[in-house]
């Protein structure tokens, strides 16, 4: 293959990318805002958020692996113009991801007595077991905006979902600047101020997502008249086997920081919170993969619908 071949792919890759890579930094954003305001508490406050935290990571793993087996259907139905199978892909998708959210906000929820046998310091389990009410709920949005997301991607819409990432930063850093410090007669709740904010910009995020699809002429067909209960249980089946493995290994992946973090809290609130710090700002560096591997997603996905194998290979 020629240079200026590989050249064009690059470019066009590159701009389905860099939205993606753009909004996935936004989701760790939001993590590294709440690190900085909430460490301004003290270590235990942010060795809690830690802790609660790293519960919250297992189970977002699972939601966001499971999700990604929307978007090649998706880019496959498009490519090739077939629009009940697209509309079918996301209503599936979208069904599946509420019905995880759902069950990933109670796996979360009544795990946290396992808090108590994990030899953390009590101070830190005491912060972050109120802390982690609120977060595990944000559980149901943010797999439900998974859905979108994934979908929105696999029509090349790459730009909507970064732009909910977008306001949901906006919104955390207000509602964490009003909620934990108590400023303009609001409450001064601390970290569960944290919470109350990653709540809200998470169902921020839903309803711009949302609105910019159903103003979108290419997208609006999908997301409207949907028939949720009206489902096939081959398409189910389908995107299940495709997308559990996909949870699975981002599951593995995910479950060896938080090891870290566990681990790092038998040493004690600081090194806990030393850890979070860390683990933050290298998170961020691990987008930049995750962007270029959506892309390759959507154009592999395109191309499998086109049954143009020749070009899916290059």
């Amino acid at each position: 293959m020629q240079l200026a071949q590989y050249t064009k792919e690059f470019s066009y890759n590159w701009k389905l990318a860099a939205p993606v890579m753009l909004g996935m930094l936004g989701h760790t954003f939001v993590g590294f805002i709440d690190n900085i305001m909430v460490g301004q508490l003290g270590s235990a406050e942010l060795a809690a958020v830690s802790l609660g935290n790293s519960f919250m990571f297992i189970a977002m793993s699972l939601g966001i692996g499971f999700s990604t087996a929307i978007t090649p259907l998706v880019a496959a139905a498009d490519a090739s113009h077939d629009f009940k199978a697209g509309k079918s892909a996301f209503k599936h998708g979208l069904f599946l991801c509420t019905v995880l959210g759902i069950s990933l906000f109670l796996m979360v929820y009544f795990a946290k007595p396992l808090m108590y046998l994990m030899k953390q310091p009590q101070e830190v389990v005491e912060l972050a077991i109120p802390y982690l009410d609120l977060v595990a709920f944000s559980l149901i949005p943010l797999v439900f905006f998974q859905g979108f997301k994934q979908f929105s991607d696999g029509l090349s819409l790459t730009k909507f979902p970064m732009y909910a990432t977008l306001l949901a930063n906006v919104v955390n850093v207000v509602l964490n600047y009003l909620l934990i410090f108590g400023k303009l007669g609001f409450p001064e709740l601390g970290i569960v101020g944290a919470a109350y904010g990653t709540l809200a910009s998470r169902f921020a995020m839903v309803a711009l997502l949302w609105y910019l699809l159903r103003i979108n002429e290419k997208a609006r067909p999908f997301v409207t008249g949907i028939k949720f209960f009206e489902l096939s249980k081959s398409m189910l089946k389908k995107i299940m086997l495709l997308g559990a493995p996909s949870a699975m290994q981002m599951f593995f992946e995910v479950a060896i920081f938080t090891a870290a973090i566990w681990l790092s809290g038998l040493l004690g609130k600081n090194p806990q919170a030393a850890n979070q710090i860390a683990l933050n700002l290298s998170s961020m560096t691990f987008m930049v993969a995750m962007g270029l591997s959506v892309a390759s997603m959507i154009r592999v996905g395109n191309q499998n619908g086109l049954k143009n194998y020749t070009e899916l290979r290059r």
